[in-house]
């Protein structure tokens, strides 16, 4: 495998990592159908822990979002 002749400048390499992180967008987010608190897409809610229409997980109270 071939090796660079020149390392890359700081700068060239900021530029980079800077456009691949402005493109990173948020999750998905969606209403629980439940309770009606925002939640991420095909996760349980972390507020009454349900995911399809059953309980999944055990809400916990103190998890602050």
């Amino acid at each position: 495998m071939a090796d660079p002749k020149r390392r890359h400048s700081k700068s060239r390499t900021r530029k980079r990592r800077a456009e691949y992180y402005d493109s990173v967008e948020l999750p998905q987010m969606m209403d629980c159908p439940n309770c009606d608190t925002p939640k991420v897409m095909h996760r349980a809610c972390p507020q009454c822990g349900h995911y399809r229409g059953r309980q999944v997980v055990e809400p916990e109270d103190d998890l602050m979002y």
